[in-house]
């Protein structure tokens, strides 16, 4: 079903997933309202907490087939990030543009790296339509209106936290004019950087310590502070990084799953922030890109050997994230890997939902931070956290250099294909020329950022290519 939702300037498509009511405990359920209206004005739209939620809901929606507005749902980040790091190969010899990541020779006319600059602003506009909506209705009380804008803040700063990890900076759009939009510059990193933790710091002290909804999909206060762990650890203020992963860590809501297969589906306890990934072909888009569609052949996507050869011995994260193929080739048996953290390639009875934010990121993050703090028993206690529920042995790493490769090994083989955490952590820390190197041919420093699609630099003048692209 879907609503068309009226703006001045533009007209939006929201395909709900979620729909959203207030209960006498003021939880707001996930349910499609009996009898919709097909459209509404703006001012309809935002007149009551009833239809404003329909407005949020499509700002959270995830389908697999790129139906919802929440556009962080088509695999790219994942599969584009996976093979411009060392994570993952691509068997696919026909998509030329797809095998520019691996090889990192990226131009400007690549259509994935459109779509990447693309459907983030795209998902932007209802995020910034519904907050400005709301923060004008009169009819919406002072409680709903600070809660719901909390949430959708959170929303906003994931788009351009993403943005400028992949592109550097990139122009700051929160309002919906687009004459005012269509020709702006581009934002400073350092500059979005500080909108991004504006947006989480107001949400932080704004929302509630219990989720406003039933699951874990909309978000509440430790969302936001998981959020601000993370970007405090790409900004190096360690001890902000620390004590905002100790909020969440320390809040007892979340343990790490004992079983690895338990941990990307719907409930799980490790969950801190995921949204209902549903859809009638496919779920995840993870799940439709990375399992394999047929035995007895090379997968699309498989392990690079510098990805396989991280796991130890004993690790079950080998043996429960990833799926390995065998094939014959030339009379020989060689085993492929392919990644196998989300599973269902279609609707079943097992549900996974779509991870944000978990909680074996934040101890690594936590871990992080205390070693650069000097705190290396606690880095060490955080790092084993994850090991030991891996299968794998307690690491008795020391040294605080020490510490910290073993964390970013634990990285490497903990967050693989989530997130391009990868591709970020080896950009983050400054050894993504050391590493990719040594690992592909024709690297050039430049590649660590993609470039600036040709059509957005026709289209803006003020907008400016990255250094090394034509």
């Amino acid at each position: 079903m879907k609503y068309e939702v009226f703006f001045p300037h533009h007209k939006i498509m929201i395909g709900l997933l979620l729909m959203a009511g207030l209960s006498s405990s003021c939880k707001r359920l996930i349910e499609i309202p009996p009898n919709p209206a097909t459209a509404v004005t703006e001012a309809q739209q935002f007149s009551d907490s009833a239809t404003a939620m329909t407005a949020v809901a499509g700002c959270f929606s995830y389908q697999s087939n790129g139906g919802g507005s929440f556009t962080f749902n088509d695999g790219n980040l994942a599969r584009n990030t996976g093979m411009s790091s060392d994570e993952l190969i691509y068997t696919y010899t026909g998509d030329p543009a797809g095998l520019q990541f691996y090889a990192n020779n990226l131009n400007a006319f690549n259509g994935s790296v459109s779509g990447m600059w693309a459907s983030p602003y795209i998902g932007l506009y209802p995020v910034n339509a519904t907050i400005n909506g709301i923060a004008a209705s009169s009819g919406l009380s002072a409680s709903f209106k600070k809660a719901t804008i909390a949430e959708l803040k959170v929303v906003r700063a994931l788009y351009y936290f993403y943005m400028i990890n992949i592109f550097g900076g990139v122009p700051y759009v929160s309002s919906t004019d687009y004459q005012a939009t269509s020709r702006l510059a581009r934002s400073p990193v350092d500059t979005v950087y500080a909108r991004i933790l504006s947006d989480l710091t107001d949400a932080q002290q704004a929302l509630p310590e219990e989720y406003p909804s039933e699951g874990r999909f909309l978000p509440n206060r430790n969302v936001a502070s998981a959020f601000l762990s993370k970007v405090y650890l790409y900004r190096q203020e360690w001890q902000k990084a620390y004590d905002a992963a100790n909020t969440v860590i320390s809040s007892g809501e979340y343990i790490l799953e004992p079983d690895l297969n338990n941990v990307f589906l719907e409930g799980s306890q490790e969950a801190i922030w995921q949204l209902p990934a549903t859809g009638s072909y496919s779920v995840t888009s993870e799940a439709q890109s990375f399992v394999p569609q047929s035995s007895g052949t090379v997968p699309t996507y498989i392990f690079t050997s510098l990805l396989k050869d991280a796991f130890e011995s004993g690790d079950q994260r080998l043996d429960k994230w990833a799926m390995a193929t065998t094939v014959n080739i030339g009379g020989v048996d060689q085993v492929f890997y392919s990644p196998y953290k989300y599973k269902n390639v279609y609707p079943g009875a097992t549900v996974e939902d779509y991870m944000i934010f978990r909680l074996g990121e934040v101890y690594l993050i936590r871990a992080e931070a205390a070693a650069h703090l000097g705190n290396t028993g606690e880095a060490l206690d955080d790092l084993n956290q994850v090991r030991l529920r891996a299968g794998v042995s307690a690491s008795t790493a020391s040294t605080e250099d020490d510490l910290l490769a073993a964390i970013m090994h634990e990285r490497q083989t903990e967050l693989f294909t989530e997130w391009g955490s990868r591709w970020l952590d080896l950009k983050r820390t400054g050894t993504i020329d050391a590493v990719l190197g040594a690992e592909k041919p024709g690297w050039d420093a430049h590649d660590a950022l993609y470039p600036i699609p040709n059509a957005q630099l026709n289209l803006n003048g003020l907008l400016k290519q990255n250094p090394g692209y034509q």
